[in-house]
């Protein structure tokens, strides 16, 4: 069973993709999934995160504020204003630029982590960085969706903030307690959460891109070279912040990961929930999904090859 579920993790950007293109060929019994089955299937991925988390991966916020602080500004900025930027740039219509901007606004994914570890990256600033803007996110998240596209859609941001409460902290919260309180339970079941994550994120990629597949076929490249842009210049610009700051190379790494990787499945959630008159906001987040483990995997890479130099 260990065997079977590395097999998963290992290749999670392959399943993604392959889920994708599945959901795009045969929409139908996707179709009768309710998009709403995303927020329990997120919450499980929290809960999962929160299970990782111990009391170790938040000292790091007290002990190396400048990094964190650092990397948090840097994810609430970078993402948010490179999506409203490449959204009037590219001039998406309203349902997809407000989609980009979710993206944007969202903390950093969870992935990010595993990513930095293979990238040779300051895995310690990675999760800290994660465990930061996830805690910060039901005040942020709303804040900027609010600040960014409010000018073309009703925001509620009080809404947004009690979802990501109940699909991303309670999880998460609750996650940490059982890992804390049952530790032996945790153990045994540890090993299999990234398998797990993997099947719950092809899943919501499934059931977003075959509720929107015909939109997709349609106009989708656009939305495509939009959402690789978004990532790549998240990565990019997170690798040149920490270089314009004279930072090493592993923390740069760190950055740059979790800057470039965001928590697109939370976008998806929120776009479900709260803009359900808008379905098509719900693209850039799936597509999010599947590219931002491929070119992760790749800049893992990248970077490791040049921390050996």
């Amino acid at each position: 069973m260990k065997s079977i579920c590395n097999f998963i993790a290992r290749w999670m950007g392959a399943l993604v993709l392959l889920m994708a293109v599945v959901a795009i060929l045969w929409p139908q019994p996707f179709n009768d999934i309710p998009t709403l089955w995303i927020n329990p299937m997120l919450g499980l991925i929290m809960f999962g995160m929160g299970l990782t988390l111990n009391v170790e991966d938040f000292r790091i916020v007290f002990s190396r504020p400048k990094d964190v602080l650092i990397g948090c500004l840097a994810q609430f900025t970078i993402m948010p204003l490179m999506a409203w930027v490449l959204a009037k740039g590219f001039q998406l219509p309203d349902e997809l630029a407000l989609g980009v901007i979710l993206v944007g606004c969202c903390p950093g994914g969870t992935a990010s982590n595993v990513i930095t570890y293979l990238a040779k990256g300051d895995l310690a600033l990675s999760v800290g960085m994660t465990a930061c803007s996830t805690l910060l996110a039901p005040l942020m998240t709303p804040l900027l969706t609010w600040l960014m596209a409010d000018t073309f859609v009703d925001v509620d941001t009080w809404g947004m903030l009690l979802s990501i409460l109940y699909v991303v902290i309670l999880p998460i919260v609750g996650g940490f307690l059982i890992q804390k309180f049952l530790p032996k339970f945790t153990k045994e079941v540890v090993a299999y959460l990234p398998a797990f994550s993997t099947l719950m994120i092809t899943g919501a990629v499934g059931i977003v891109i075959g509720h929107n597949a015909g939109k997709l076929l349609s106009g989708g490249m656009i939305v495509i070279l939009v959402v690789m842009l978004h990532n790549l210049s998240g990565l990019a610009l997170g690798y040149g912040l920490g270089r314009l700051l004279r930072l090493s190379h592993p923390k740069r790494t760190a950055i740059s990961i979790e800057v470039g990787m965001q928590n697109s499945g939370l976008a998806c959630s929120l776009a479900a929930t709260h803009f359900a008159a808008s379905p098509m906001a719900t693209i850039p987040g799936a597509i999010f999904s599947v590219w931002h483990n491929i070119s992760g995997a790749l800049v893992a890479k990248l970077y490791a090859m040049r921390s050996e130099k």
